[in-house]
């Protein structure tokens, strides 16, 4: 096997967060641990890297990575090993790569700790190594830096730099979490063919959809112990183990049909175009309409101009054309000051809430500064703070607790307090549960429609996983680079869609 691990267990404190695990994984073979936030699938994974937290006190009866015993090795053991024959693909691109180094010094780093390589030598391979990850122009972006890269290239950036050295194993935590449904499709395939031709990868997901497509066995976790252990197919086809049917059930998010909304419009864009130095147009003669009470999903791949759609619907960005009116009147573009009275009606929802959130301020200090922020009086601050928690069905007593230790479920979910403390019309929401387990996603979700069948809020929602845009959505637009290619009912554009691109994103959604 090139990986074997017996009896791992991993304490923190009194706490086992790892308890007894036992897995292998021979050449040619992926298997993905899978569970929810907190069950310890990811130290399962520090620990196969020799990665664990100082104060982790880790043991086990064999820790074998391609035939050699890391069971009591040190610090400059596990460096010699790491990066050479077990390698790691994180989550987060962004922090994992060094902002100040070239994308191609970054990707060829590995070849210089580990090989003898000459520097023409690391660079060729490191271009090759990008081409690999499908990243486009791979001689220019060997020359960016990582700020000039869209999430998804970035991770692309780093899954070749994880693969340069051709490691025997390979451990990919959550690999494609950031990715629209297209590069999700090219780097699952990529990896699955890293392993056909003989590479051991271990893959953490949460999706399981990801993990249909790419797992030959699937190793479900809770609380630090195994499960369920078997092929992937009888794992999410027959699950044994109660956590695991819940698991799946969660997986299987299905569109319910939604009344028509027949609400009035109450954000309406025509024509809107923006333009950055560089990049060229990125949003070009978009339109829409957004009614209370309805959801309006953006669906496209990275860098078809979404996220800037949002930031121009919010007036964060000026369109170079078009206008944006909230309930008929000018919204943008427009100066701040003229918007500022109604600035609480349109709020946003961010991908990532640890972000989002002031570390160093109780959550309820957070929900405190944006009921102030949308002119609640200082005597109703403290019940609005309650009211708000209590809306979205969190313990008040979370009010206290600072953003990180929250569980991530838990701080989306304080996030969507925040935006909706202020009774705004507009709720627009940018990735809300991307990082999220699929659990967890579908009750973020389910929290959304009650709360807008509760107050009529009306939501755009932003997501690359059109499964989660056919469960939530009246209307559809799909982007490409920059432009709305289709448009319509949700259910006319999954159900018969028209463009070409449409139905190329349908096709690689198809994971499940």
């Amino acid at each position: 096997n090139a990986l074997e691990i017996n009896g791992l267990q991993v304490r923190i404190g009194e706490r086992a967060v790892v308890d007894d695990v036992s897995l292998t994984v021979a050449p040619g073979e992926c298997l993905a641990i899978v569970g929810e936030s907190g069950a310890g699938k990811s130290m399962i994974a520090h620990a196969l890297l020799g990665l664990t937290p100082d104060e982790a006190v880790v043991t086990a009866e064999a820790l074998r990575i391609d035939g050699i015993e890391l069971r009591e090795a040190d610090e400059r053991a596990w460096r010699d090993v790491r990066g050479s024959r077990i390698a790691l693909v994180s989550q987060d691109a962004l922090v994992s790569l060094d902002p100040f180094r070239r994308i191609g010094l970054e990707v060829a780093e590995p070849l210089e700790i580990h090989t003898a390589d000459s520097a023409s030598e690391r660079v060729r391979r490191a271009e090759a190594a990008l081409d690999a990850v499908a990243m486009p122009d791979a001689p220019r972006r060997m020359r960016a830096y990582s700020h000039e890269l869209s999430g998804g290239l970035r991770q692309r950036a780093l899954i070749a730099a994880s693969l340069v050295t051709q490691p025997r194993v390979v451990v990919a935590d959550e690999p494609t979490t950031s990715f629209d449904a297209t590069v999700q499709l090219r780097i699952l395939t990529l990896l699955r063919e890293i392993v056909d031709a003989g590479t051991a990868l271990v893959v953490i997901s949460h999706d399981l959809a990801a993990v249909a497509h790419i797992a030959d066995r699937v190793a479900v976790v809770q609380a630090g112990k195994i499960v369920e252990l078997g092929r992937t197919a009888d794992v999410l086809e027959r699950p044994q183990h109660a956590h695991t049917r819940e698991l799946v059930d969660a997986w299987r998010i299905h569109s319910n049909p939604r009344p028509e909304p027949q609400g009035t419009v109450v954000l309406a864009a025509t024509g809107l175009s923006k333009s950055f130095a560089g990049t060229g147009r990125v949003v070009d003669d978009v339109s829409l309409t957004l009614r209370r009470g309805a959801t309006l999903g953006v669906v496209g791949e990275s860098g078809s101009g979404k996220t800037t759609l949002a930031r121009i619907l919010m007036g964060i960005e000026s369109p170079e054309q078009g206008t944006v009116t909230l309930d008929g009147v000018a919204w943008n573009p427009l100066r701040e000051r003229e918007r500022r009275a109604r600035r609480a009606r349109i709020q946003l929802v961010h991908q990532n809430p640890r972000a989002a959130f002031n570390p160093r301020w109780s959550i309820g200090r957070s929900l405190t500064e944006a009921l102030t922020a949308g002119g609640v009086a200082r005597a109703e601050r403290e019940a609005g703070v309650v009211r708000a928690l209590t809306q979205v069905e969190l313990d008040p007593a979370l009010a206290s607790r600072r953003p990180g230790q929250l569980s991530g479920g838990q701080r989306q979910r304080a996030a969507i307090a925040r935006a909706l403390a202020v009774g705004p019309d507009v709720l627009i929401l940018d990735e809300p549960v991307s990082a999220l387990d699929a659990s967890v996603q579908v009750t973020v979700l389910a929290l959304l429609d009650r709360l807008q069948r509760e107050t009529g809020v009306a939501m755009l929602m932003i997501s690359h996983d059109l499964r989660v845009i056919a469960a939530v959505a009246d209307d559809v637009l799909v982007m490409r680079d920059g432009l709305v290619v289709e448009s319509g009912t949700a259910t006319a554009v999954f159900g018969e869609p028209q463009h070409p691109f449409t139905r190329a994103l349908l096709a690689a959604a198809s994971l499940r």
